[in-house]
């Protein structure tokens, strides 16, 4: 993963990095300017059945939470969801290398733009290389037991680099 300063960041990860951490705090830390698409905004305030995570996406007013939606490429809105067209739309409207999505299909699709990748686990093992203070099991376990699934490749990759 390059070290970028800019990241546009999908929805998935957002609720997985408050599942992990309590917060998303470590975003701040690790980028100068998150960018959030509007249709991303939407989805996490609608905050599905539990409501979980909308108070921490709230309070992040580090975000850079997009105002208006955008206008997305007929094959984006073919291909994807809504939230992960949107975060490669304004990844390549605004000239910003990397995207932080989790779903397999978008990550293709996100590479095939030519975009480098990141997602919540890769946001964790960086934050723990440049020493932001947690414990990768416990945010893998508290991720789990939010619902999230991670193979156990995913798992075993971030307990052997998280550490």
């Amino acid at each position: 993963m390059p070290n970028t300063k800019q990241i546009v960041i999908n929805t998935g990860p957002i609720i997985s990095l408050v599942a992990a951490l309590g917060n998303l705090t470590v975003l701040e830390l690790l980028y100068q300017q998150v960018l959030v698409p509007w249709e991303v905004c939407q989805e996490l305030q609608r905050g599905g059945s539990s409501g979980f995570a909308v108070a921490e996406f709230e309070q992040a007013t580090f975000l850079k939470k997009w105002q208006k939606p955008l206008k997305i490429s007929q094959f984006l809105s073919n291909s994807l969801d809504c939230g992960e067209a949107a975060v490669i739309q304004l990844a390549l409207t605004e000239s910003i290398s990397t995207v932080c999505i989790d779903e397999a299909a978008g990550r293709r699709v996100a590479r095939l733009h030519g975009l480098f990748l990141t997602g919540s686990i890769g946001i964790l093992i960086r934050a723990k290389r440049e020493g932001y203070p947690f414990a990768m099991p416990q945010a893998i376990k508290r991720m789990r037991e939010q619902g999230i699934w991670l193979s156990e490749r995913v798992i075993r990759i971030a307990l052997e680099q998280g550490h």
